[in-house]
Parts: C-alpha cells; sequence; structure tokens
C-alpha cells in the first residue's frame, strides 16, 4: 500500500522568474505534491504593477518549472476561497510578508489552516540585488511609450471599472502610482493618472483659462511619465482650435498618453462647476463632430482614446440634448463619453447613463464625481460607467496643508509644531526611488 502524497500549495503572480523563485518551488515540492495558485490580471493590477505577460503566458511560465504539479487560478488576493477548495496540508510562502502590507493574508491563512489542520511553513526571503534589477527592468518596459499607451484599453477589457486620480508633478505621480490599501482582503489601487488642466494652472499660480499653453503641460505629463508606469488621460479642455488639436494630440499619442478629453465648449474657457453663473458657449454638434474626426484621423495607434465631454447638463440644456450630442459625437468616432454635472444630487448623472446604456451598451462612460461625491465606484459600475475620474483632490488637499504648515511656523517662531504635520524624510526617501 502506497504512502499518500502530501498536497502543497503556492500563489504566485510574478512574471520574471529568477533563482529566488525556483529555490522555493523546489523546497515546496519536495513537502509534496505542488499546486500554483496564479493570481489573475485583475488581481495582480489591483495590488501591484500592470503584468508584462498575460495570465494564460505566466501559467505556461510556471508551468514549465520542475516540481509544479498544477496551476490553477486564484481569484483574490486572499488565499481563503481556493484553501478551502483544495484543503492542502501545507502552505509555503516567503518570510517577508511577516510584518507589512500582506500581514493581514497571512494571518487569514493561519487562520483557514486552522479549520481543518493544515500547516504553513515559510523560508526566508531572497533579498538578491540582481532580482530587483530584474523587477527594475519590467517597469522599465512598463514605461515605454508604447507599452503605457495601451494599457488603458487593456484596463478596460479586464475590469468594470478603472479608477483614475489626478496628478500634477512627478511626486504626485509617485503617490498616484504606489498607494495601496487593504481592506477585508481586498487590495485597492488607482488604476491610471488624470493631467487636469485646472490642477496643472493651479500649481503653477494660474487662473483656470488655458492661461498654460500645451508644451508647458507636455513638460509636467513628461516629468510625471519619467517616475511612473501606469497609463495617463489628458484634459485637453476644448481642444482649441482644430488645427492645433491636430497636432497636440499627436504629440500626446508620441508620448504614451492612453487618451485625451475634450469638451464640448468655445471660446474663453470657464470651469465647468461655475455651470451657468458665468458665460459659457457650448459648441454646435455639427463644429464638434468635425473636431473628434480630424482628431481620429490624426492618430497613427488603436490604442489611444479621444474621448467626448459633454456639457448640456452643466449649461442646463437638458438630457436630450446631452444624449443627443453623446451619440453624434459617438457615430463622429469619440472613443468614450464622459459625461457631467455640477449638481451634488446624481440623479441626472445615472438618468443619462441608463438611457445612453438603452442604445450604446459598450462605448466607455466617464464620471468625474467632485459634486456627486457620495457615489462608489460599486454603484457607478452598475449604472454602466466604466471610468472614475478623481480629478482634483490631491491639489485641493496638498495647498491647505502646506498653508496650515506656514502658519504653524509663524504662531509658533519655530518649526517644532509644524513638523507634526509632516511625512518623515525617510517616508519621502521611500516613495522615491533611488532607480527606475
Amino acid at each position: 500500500m502506497t504512502e499518500h502524497r502530501k498536497s502543497v500549495y503556492m500563489s504566485f503572480s510574478t512574471d520574471v522568474i529568477h533563482g529566488g523563485h525556483t529555490s522555493i518551488i523546489q523546497k515546496a515540492a519536495e513537502l509534496g505534491e505542488l499546486t500554483i495558485g496564479m493570481l489573475t490580471d485583475e488581481v495582480v493590477v489591483s495590488y501591484k504593477r500592470f503584468p508584462v505577460l498575460k495570465y494564460d503566458e505566466r501559467v505556461k511560465l510556471i508551468k514549465s518549472i520542475k516540481g509544479v504539479s498544477k496551476v490553477v487560478p486564484q481569484n483574490s488576493l486572499s488565499y481563503a476561497e481556493n484553501l478551502r477548495k483544495y484543503m492542502p496540508d501545507f502552505v509555503v510562502h516567503g518570510d517577508n510578508w511577516v510584518k507589512g502590507f500582506q500581514k493581514p493574508i497571512r494571518d487569514e491563512v493561519e487562520q483557514v489552516l486552522l479549520e481543518y489542520g493544515g500547516e504553513l511553513i515559510e523560508y526566508p526571503y531572497s533579498n538578491n540585488e540582481d532580482y530587483e534589477q530584474l523587477e527594475l527592468s519590467q517597469r522599465e518596459q512598463l514605461s515605454m511609450p508604447d507599452a503605457r499607451r495601451a494599457r488603458l484599453k487593456k484596463l478596460l477589457e479586464m475590469k468594470p471599472l478603472v479608477s483614475v486620480i489626478e496628478a500634477h508633478s512627478g511626486i504626485t505621480g509617485l503617490i498616484a502610482e504606489k498607494t495601496t490599501v487593504l481592506i477585508d482582503g481586498e487590495t485597492r489601487q488607482f488604476d491610471a493618472m488624470w493631467s487636469s488642466s485646472l490642477c496643472d494652472s493651479t500649481v503653477k499660480g494660474k487662473p483656470d483659462i488655458e492661461l498654460l499653453d500645451m508644451s508647458k503641460r507636455f513638460q509636467i505629463i513628461d516629468e510625471i511619465m519619467d517616475v511612473t508606469t501606469k497609463p495617463i488621460i489628458v484634459d485637453a479642455d476644448t481642444g482649441g482650435q482644430v488645427e492645433h488639436f491636430v497636432y497636440n494630440i499627436k504629440t500626446l499619442e508620441r508620448m504614451g498618453v492612453s487618451a485625451v478629453i475634450i469638451e464640448d465648449k468655445t471660446g474663453l474657457k470657464k470651469n465647468s462647476l461655475f455651470g451657468t453663473d458665468v458665460e459659457q458657449t457650448q459648441d454646435t454638434i455639427e463644429n464638434f463632430s468635425e473636431k473628434i474626426r480630424a482628431g481620429k484621423a490624426a492618430l497613427k495607434t488603436k490604442d489611444f482614446f479621444l474621448i467626448a465631454r459633454i456639457e448640456s447638463l452643466i449649461l442646463e440644456k437638458g438630457m436630450e440634448d446631452a444624449l443627443t450630442r453623446a451619440f453624434a459625437f459617438v457615430e463622429a468616432g469619440a472613443n468614450g463619453i464622459m459625461i457631467h454635472s455640477r449638481k451634488k444630487d446624481p440623479n441626472e448623472i445615472f438618468e443619462f447613463c441608463e438611457k445612453f446604456r438603452i442604445k450604446d451598451p459598450s462605448t466607455p462612460l466617464v464620471v468625474v464625481p467632485s459634486s456627486f461625491n457620495t457615489v462608489t465606484e460599486d454603484e457607478f459600475a452598475k449604472r454602466g460607467v466604466n471610468i472614475v475620474i478623481y480629478a482634483n483632490q490631491l491639489t485641493r488637499t496638498g495647498f491647505p496643508a502646506m498653508q496650515r504648515a506656514a502658519e504653524s511656523i509663524l504662531e509658533n517662531k519655530r518649526a517644532k509644531e509644524a513638523d507634526d504635520m509632516c511625512m518623515s524624510i525617510n517616508e519621502i526617501l521611500t516613495l522615491i526611488p533611488g532607480e527606475y
């Protein structure tokens, strides 16, 4: 009678296989029949960088390693579902999750293993400079224009909703890139960044009237791209004259930007949240459609999105006007529709989404919930929204903090009280990469 072979479970997400991985796989395989739970693409993008290799390719890579018996999907960062399904005798992991971000996941693994008598085995984590360089090389690949540009399109195919936050500098880009939270076993991070004309102008101390020309904004975008890998959506206001817009959209595409959003207004730009309190002129459907067609004709790839922003609800032109424009702009070639409102009540946004989706089930819908900010991403997704942009929160939180620090120094004639509000230098140095 042959002795029953023990079962072993490990979880993997990596698309970079190095000696540290093969070493721990060999150790795990010595304990018994090894099953690898491969994190799906959607799970990977929720907590770390975008995978260079898709799920199926990562599965093939892991299957080719000696000692791996089978590979199964892991649909969550939490191990619980797969552990209860496969009930392995052993779970193997490096000891790098004993503390830090992954500790709650480790704690849950221990609790589930107690349910049926499984055992957690941990091996020393491989801290090797060569392995770190491999990871850096993958990040560099993701930051290249062609790879970055296509990522928004891939995210929209992969996820029900893409979460975007404003960035207006290299440091805010790093915050957008690296901020991750773990809640109830689920990781969350921002999928992309928004380059806002309002925020870019504000940081420069200029009014939001398209005073900051596109060449200056190209510089800001380039600064963000230099230290990040995530896709970027650019707020191009009205797009300006058609001849200028055609040139600018070609430049943005070449830089590796994933999308541009232009609004159907003309004349001197006034912020939409002023609504009818200031004079704002909406472009005709015919003129704006022609601008969309000209922009699309200038593009060289199918990865770049031109999104039309509709101001009908802002200007109180009514739902039918908004819907008529939306369908016309899609017909003209727009890859997405952004619908905006300055009301705190989201009902008109919900009504637009419902009526738009009856006729058009697939064109991406974008919202910027600056006013109707009580609505959650899950609620938006249920209404057919594909992209949620948090358009100015980093700018609006940063300035009050700096102002409070300045006031504190003046009040106390020293920096001690202000230091209590500050991020430590060590935290800043950790956030900013020494090498990229």
